[in-house]
This record gives structure tokens, sequence and C-alpha cells, in this order.
């Protein structure tokens, strides 16, 4: 079941996934992640390689290789429980792949292994996942306008995610966070973003750790009046992240997104009424002839009189 779940979703998402998955980083990461199968399967090649099977085939796997590959297959599964996005199922198989071919260069031949892992490095230094760039009603804030934003209107509820660039769980969990600015922002409800990998002193003041090893990344904050009501992942009483999946089901449900944005919409619609009134004030109806107060109402300016 945990392998036919990513399966059934890849094939869910096939007639968007083409439109990333031939972009550069994903087509060097797909050849890096076979590099190890092509280098032993391929004939001419694998012939020269060492192999520790009784037949003494050197273009097939060994028991030991079998092993690392099988030991691989579990540790995707294990992570893809966790995956919201078909590009983080992706990036885990690559992810490991990588890993896997290391492990397998290095007890084939230690030069190939060292070429393998600087290609590794190089590739890790050199491209970067492409980032999201699709439709979002998000206000991204800096060290300077946060504060200012969050106690703008009391009335204004925010849902502020803190977040950082390098960090591939925050990178999958934009596409679920712009969807979500889509269906739910309103006048009243808003979503907002700030990066704390740039802005350490935002990190420090809403208590959000920048540690890949904290768990914290990302990080949604509900803000309403410009305080925080809630946050998840939650931090336990030793300042650790309560492991929590960032999916859209989760966040709806723990947020109460769906009655937020209702009681959001109405006080949005009340308040832009008042504003209407207030602008545009009633005229005062013309009273017929003989009505009381119509003499004060019509007297003739003294200007007049005295002409």
């Amino acid at each position: 079941m945990a392998l036919l779940t990513p399966l059934f979703a890849f094939l869910y998402h096939l007639p968007q996934v083409y439109k990333w998955l031939l972009k550069p980083y994903y087509v060097a990461s797909f050849f890096m992640s076979l590099a190890f199968l092509a280098v032993r399967k391929t004939p001419g090649v694998c012939d020269h390689l060492s192999s520790q099977r009784e037949d003494g085939n050197s273009c097939d796997f060994d028991w030991r290789e079998v092993e690392v590959l099988m030991f691989l297959s579990a540790i995707v599964m294990m992570k893809n429980r966790r995956a919201i996005t078909v590009e983080q199922h992706v990036g885990n198989i690559f992810l490991f792949s990588k890993v896997a071919n290391v492990i397998l260069f290095f007890r084939l031949d230690l030069r190939m292994g060292l070429l393998y892992l600087t290609l590794c490095i190089v590739f890790l230094i050199t491209c970067k996942p492409p980032l999201y760039m699709g439709p979002e009603y998000i206000k991204y804030f800096s060290d300077k306008t946060i504060d200012d934003e969050l106690n703008r209107d009391g009335r204004e509820t925010w849902i502020v995610e803190f977040f950082a660039n390098w960090s591939p769980e925050c990178q999958s969990f934009a596409s679920v966070y712009a969807d979500l600015s889509l269906k739910y922002n309103c006048a009243s409800l808003k979503f907002g973003k700030v990066d704390i990998g740039r802005y350490g002193e935002v990190s420090k003041k809403y208590k959000v750790s920048t540690s890949p090893l904290s768990k914290q990344l990302p990080s949604l904050v509900l803000f309403q009046g410009g305080k925080e009501v809630m946050r998840r992942p939650q931090i336990d009483k030793k300042g650790r992240a309560v492991s929590w999946s960032f999916t859209e089901e989760n966040i709806i449900r723990e947020f109460n997104l769906n009655e937020l944005y209702q009681k959001s919409k109405k006080l949005g619609k009340n308040k832009g009424d008042k504003l209407s009134s207030s602008q545009f004030p009633p005229v005062p109806e013309e009273e017929e002839p003989g009505q009381p107060g119509t003499d004060a109402q019509w007297e003739e300016p003294e200007s007049k009189k005295d002409k």
C-alpha cells in the first residue's frame, strides 16, 4: 500500500508533472539517480567491474547491492508517508537514490565513489530546486513590516507562514499554502509569509527556530488582533516541535478555516457597508410646503431680504 499511494498520486497529477519534471534540476537528478544502474548494466563497462556474485557475472547486482537497494526502498516508503505533494514524493526518491549511489560507488571502487560524491556536491551548490511561481494571495513581510501589518486593524485575522528558502519542506509546502490563500483569502482573513532564514530578528521574536534539527520549518501561526492564537507545529515543554503533517486537509481542520472564512466575510462586508455610509451620507428629503419646519428650512438669506 505504501508503494501504491505515491504511484497513484503521481499518475493523477501526471498532466501537471511534465511541466516541472523537464526542468534542469529534475533532469539532472534523474540521470544521477540512475548512475550506478547504468554503470552496472552497460556492456563493455560492467565487464571490468568487480563483483561478489558466485557466478562471477559483473553485469548484475550482487547480494550486498541488492540489500542496499532494498534498504533504500524502505527509507523512501517511510519518508513518502509524510510527503504532501507529488514534488516531495519525487524529491525523496531522487535524494535517497543519490545517497544509495554514493554508498554503492564507494563499495565498488574508491575512485568512482569520490568522483560521484564530487558531482553530488557540485550539483547541490549550482542547481537549486525550482521554487513555486504560481498564483497566490499572499503578502510577504520583512522585519520592518510584519508588526505594523499584524497590528494595523484589530478586526483582521492573519495566517502567517514562517519559512526559509533553503528548507525542502518549505519549498514543498509553498504550492499548498498558495492554494489555501486562493480559496480562503478575503477582506478580513489574510495570508502572509516571512523568510526567517533572512530575518533572524523575526525568528527570535516569534520563537521559530531555523535549525534543521528543530523541525519547526515551516510554521503556521494564526494572529487575531495582532496576537497569536495558535500555531502548528506545536512546541512542547522542552521546546521541541510536535510532529505534524502540513496537508491541506489538516490545515483546514486545525485552523477551522471554513468557519473562519465565513465569519471574516461577514465582518468584511459589514466593515465595507459602514465605510460606504460614512463616505456618502444620506441626502435629506425635501419637505412639502406647509409641513412643520418648512418656513425655517426655506427662509431666505438676509442678503436677499435687503434687496
